[in-house]
């Protein structure tokens, strides 16, 4: 069994990979690139924790995070793709689905969501979409997060004893612990048909979170060629005095959050 990593180490190693992180963000925006990465995977793999860990130190209006609650009536109208479409990243912009249309191909499959011939139809055509996509000039990368069927119940477990997390644990979330062999027919026939050599799926190991998240981040970082854009010095200026107060005492009449910590 590997050795698990220590909490210092992590640490260190996020760090590391948060600068080199902002770096690519000053890339992206140079070159206006247009990146989109899927994040899928059972519940409880880690995508969440994946996907904090990576956009956590870098601007929400570069690194756009999309994570879609169940379509309503009117988008169960349209074409199925359409309501992801929307989303899709503009110049300089890096857009993460936290699930993404293969919601087709697993969640909505396997609970019977969607009828066989949609779901089929679906594989059938997604491969040639995503070849559009990335021929028009769009960086698409796919993780699938993999996780035992051991460490599933022990973090589902950990979620219902513990209140701040049990809003991570729906209907479909208990559901999904006993169809664990539905899911896994349903992932293995999504990875045969689109498994391809234009837009691979990368499997991420994630029985251990921490190793999980380091691994996928450096994995990002370099399927994206950048390189460090040389900044100047940046000093802090001091305060223009020309129109000087007692600003804090003027505060002192309104309404402050009482301290209670």
């Amino acid at each position: 069994m590997a050795e698990k990593i220590t909490e210092e180490a992590y640490s260190q190693h996020l760090k590391d990979l948060h600068i080199e992180l902002a770096k690519l963000q000053d890339w992206v925006v140079k070159k206006k690139l247009r990146i989109v990465v899927l994040f899928e995977g059972r519940d409880a793999a880690g995508k969440g924790g994946v996907i904090k860990r990576l956009t956590e130190k870098v601007s929400p209006r570069v690194f756009k995070t999309v994570a879609l609650s169940a379509p309503n009536s009117r988008e169960k109208s349209q074409m199925y793709l359409q309501r992801y479409i929307q989303h899709l990243p503009a110049a300089g912009e890096v857009t993460i689905f936290d699930r993404s249309w293969y919601n087709r191909a697993g969640v909505e499959r396997v609970m019977g969501y969607c009828k066989k011939s949609e779901w089929k139809k679906f594989l059938h055509y997604i491969p040639s979409y995503e070849q559009n996509l990335i021929e028009d000039g769009i960086i698409l990368i796919k993780y699938w997060l993999t996780v035992s069927s051991k460490e599933q119940k022990e973090r589902f477990q950990a979620r219902i004893k513990d209140p701040r997390r049990q809003w991570k644990l729906s209907a479909v979330d208990l559901e999904s612990r006993k169809r664990w062999y539905d899911y896994s027919v349903a992932r293995d026939e999504m990875l045969t048909a689109t498994d391809t050599s234009i837009c691979p799926w990368h499997i991420v190991d994630s029985n251990d979170k921490l190793k999980a998240r380091l691994n996928c981040i450096r994995h990002f970082l370099d399927q994206i060629p950048y390189k460090d854009i040389s900044k100047p010095a940046v000093e802090l200026p001091e305060r223009d005095k020309k129109m000087a107060y007692e600003d804090e005492k003027s505060l002192e009449i309104r309404n402050f959050v009482p301290s209670k910590y």
